[in-house]
C-alpha cells in the first residue's frame, strides 16, 4: 500500500466519523464521546501526514507511533459506542468503522515493526 493510498484511507475514515455527528450530539454523553472520537479520528490522518514529512527514519517512527496511539483511541471509542448503545445508529455503521480502525491499527503496527527492525539492522 502506498503512502497516498493510506492517506486516502485516513481521510475517508475521518469523514465517516464526521458523518456520525448528527446521530450522537443529542445528549451530553453523546457529544462527549463524539468529540473524543472525532478528535482522535481526524488526528490519525493529520499525524500520518506529519510522518510522511519526517526528517529522519527515527522521526518517522516517532510520528507513526503517535498515529498508532490515536487509531487505538478511535478503536476504543468505537468499542465503547457499541457496548453502550450511545447512538441511534445501525450497528452496521459501527461495524464498518470498527473493521477499518482494526485494519488501520494492523497496517500501522506492521509498518512500525518493519521500520524498527530495519533501523536496528543499520546500527
Amino acid at each position: 500500500m502506498t503512502s497516498k493510498e493510506l492517506s486516502d484511507r485516513f481521510i475517508i475514515f475521518a469523514v465517516s466519523v464526521y458523518r456520525l455527528e448528527k446521530l450522537m450530539v443529542k445528549s451530553f454523553s453523546g457529544r462527549h464521546v463524539y468529540m473524543q472520537l472525532f478528535r482522535s479520528a481526524t488526528s490519525c490522518g493529520a499525524n500520518y501526514q506529519e510522518a510522511i514529512g519526517a526528517e529522519s527514519k527515527r522521526d518517522f517512527a516517532h510520528k507513526l507511533q503517535i498515529v498508532l496511539k490515536e487509531i487505538r483511541e478511535v478503536d476504543f471509542w468505537i468499542g465503547f459506542m457499541q457496548q453502550s448503545k450511545i447512538m441511534n445508529c445501525d450497528d452496521a455503521n459501527l461495524l464498518v468503522l470498527k473493521k477499518e480502525s482494526e485494519e488501520l491499527v494492523s497496517i500501522v503496527s506492521k509498518t512500525l515493526i518493519t521500520l524498527k527492525k530495519n533501523m536496528n539492522k543499520t546500527k
